[in-house]
């Protein structure tokens, strides 16, 4: 277990971002469709994922997360008391659509968040009907199994500005001092397009540019460095399009008076995966 730091009387939970797979990666097992099953290659992402609340200072009330499958005009929360499930992910075996992840939704930290976005100039929507795409109920069900945390979902904005997500991150920060667990779910290398062996190498050396960018030590400067990812070598190579990196942008924010460091790194499909914790 993880340092404790404590704010007026309360454990500040970390922020973070995690790689939330490929579709339904963990649960590709037809006889034990809820129990995660994952192939070799995705073992290691998903003891990762596994140990997640077990390594917190604190089990968390709630969690706050941002998946790149999600985007609105405006930032938008999630509202709903019990949310459902979208299956938003296609090819997949039968049972795969057939998952179950039954938490109960989170609709105080939803209307805190987006009343800390509205304050901060972030005009915010509000949604209920929306199910939880693969984004979140994938991970979540691999983190929390017994679905006994409740969980809000924030939206990207879909003009993906990195900047005003570290700024939105930012002003979501102080749910971290208040028993909520803030995630970013999406894939630090997301190129559908490029799996092999031939990816190897571009995506490493992509992720040790964005590794040392992110865990920059000079907080401002890690900041302007993130922003500025697309400068990054294989940047664009490593995201065509970067909704699955915006979620990033937001725990970073979330983090941003904080060290941050890379706790997760595997390949799979030849690509380099990494996750972060900042605080």
């Amino acid at each position: 277990m993880r340092h404790s730091r404590h704010v007026d009387g309360m454990t500040k939970l970390p922020s973070l971002f995690i790689p939330h797979g490929g579709g339904p990666c963990f649960f590709m097992n037809p006889a034990a469709p809820d129990t995660p099953s994952s192939d070799p290659m995705w073992q290691p992402m998903q003891d990762y994922l596994a140990g997640i609340v077990a390594s917190l200072p604190e089990r968390p009330r709630a969690i706050l997360l941002v998946s790149g499958h999600w985007e609105m005009p405006d930032f938008t929360v999630h509202v709903g008391e019990h949310p459902g499930l979208l299956f938003d992910y296609h090819g997949f075996p039968p049972h795969t659509y057939a998952l179950r992840w039954d938490a109960p939704g989170a609709p105080d930290v939803a209307a805190r968040a987006a009343g800390l976005l509205e304050a901060a100039g972030f005009p915010t929507g509000r949604e209920a009907v929306r199910g939880w795409d693969h984004g979140v109920f994938i991970p979540m069900k691999v983190a929390v199994p017994g679905a006994d945390i409740p969980l809000a979902q924030l939206s990207l904005r879909r003009d993906l500005d990195p900047a005003d997500h570290i700024r939105a991150g930012r002003a979501l920060a102080p749910l971290r001092d208040e028993g909520v667990l803030i995630v970013g779910s999406g894939m630090s290398f997301h190129n559908l397009r490029e799996r092999g062996p031939h990816v190897v190498a571009p995506s490493a050396a992509w992720d040790d540019a964005l590794t040392a960018a992110v865990t920059d030590p000079d907080l401002a400067r890690r900041a302007d460095r993130v922003v500025r990812w697309a400068a990054l070598p294989h940047a664009r190579y490593a995201h065509p399009r970067e909704e699955h990196l915006l979620p990033l942008m937001v725990a970073l924010g979330a983090g941003d008076d904080d060290a941050a460091v890379r706790e997760h790194r595997s390949v799979v499909m030849g690509w380099t995966v990494s996750g972060y914790r900042f605080g």
